[in-house]
């Protein structure tokens, strides 16, 4: 039975029905469905596979990895088939929820606006291993204590939406293992509804403030930057380009 996700957004960020069918379609959806017009963005498609493909070093299989922020769960799926089991986090009740049903049915229907009052159907499916993975719902600025530590670290798109990144910043040195790896992406949007204006980093601009927070414990080994595509009707969109990064944690 198709969930119905229509509906107005409601006051807290990431849980409306509407939002919840935008990230579906961001993280599961076909290039046509996200973008039905010629001469479109190719390169700004699949970002939350390419958050993971076009950053990490595949060099040797991990045991475990922990995706911050994974909203409704590709880029956990993409990580699955690279680690041998993989923890899912973010604080919105609806994307957990979406991705446990996709865990444990291997997708889930849903909508997705056209333009007006007009919607569109989807199934976001994924083919990766799924015997490995768990999601829950936990913030990224308060994580349980018992959560442990991971070969790797993915957080896509997260930093800028958190009450006080620098929290986050502080814990990452004990969530990656000494020589683990953490991809980090990051648009710097900075809002106020999401981040006090005072905990933005901005002590120079953003990115030498975010390097020179994680250079004490972490070496930077390569650098990109990532397009993408959020489509919320089919005439609007968001465009962004975040940077991605992949730091190892120093032996000390």
């Amino acid at each position: 039975m198709i969930e119905s996700l229509q509906g107005e957004r409601s006051a807290l960020p990431y849980e409306s029905s509407r939002i919840l069918g935008e990230y579906l379609l961001f993280h599961y959806g076909s290039p046509t469905e996200q973008f039905p017009w010629a001469g479109g963005p190719e390169e700004a498609m699949e970002f939350p596979s390419r958050s993971v493909q076009e950053l990490i070093d595949p060099s040797s299989r991990l045991e475990s990895a922990l995706d911050l922020g994974c909203a409704v769960g590709k880029s956990t799926f993409v990580l699955s088939s690279l680690c041998d089991s993989v923890l899912g986090v973010d604080a919105s009740i609806s994307f957990i929820q979406a991705a446990q049903t996709i865990l444990s049915k291997g997708g889930i229907e849903f909508e997705f606006h056209e333009e007006g009052s007009r919607w569109k159907r989807g199934m976001a499916k994924v083919d990766a291993p799924r015997e490995n993975v768990s999601f829950e719902v936990g913030d990224a600025c308060n994580l349980r204590n018992d959560l442990g530590c991971f070969d790797l670290v993915h957080a896509a798109n997260l930093l800028c939406r958190l009450p006080d990144p620098r929290v986050l910043l502080a814990k990452l040195p004990d969530l990656v293992k000494p020589g683990g790896q953490l991809l980090l992406v990051t648009p710097f949007t900075w809002l106020e509804e999401f981040t006090p204006k005072q905990n933005w980093l901005e002590s120079k601009d953003s990115e030498s403030a975010l390097k020179e927070l994680l250079g004490e414990c972490f070496d930077l080994e390569f650098e990109k930057n990532l397009p993408f595509l959020i489509r919320e009707h089919r005439r609007k969109y968001q465009y962004g380009v975040a940077l991605g990064m992949r730091w190892r944690r120093i032996q000390r």
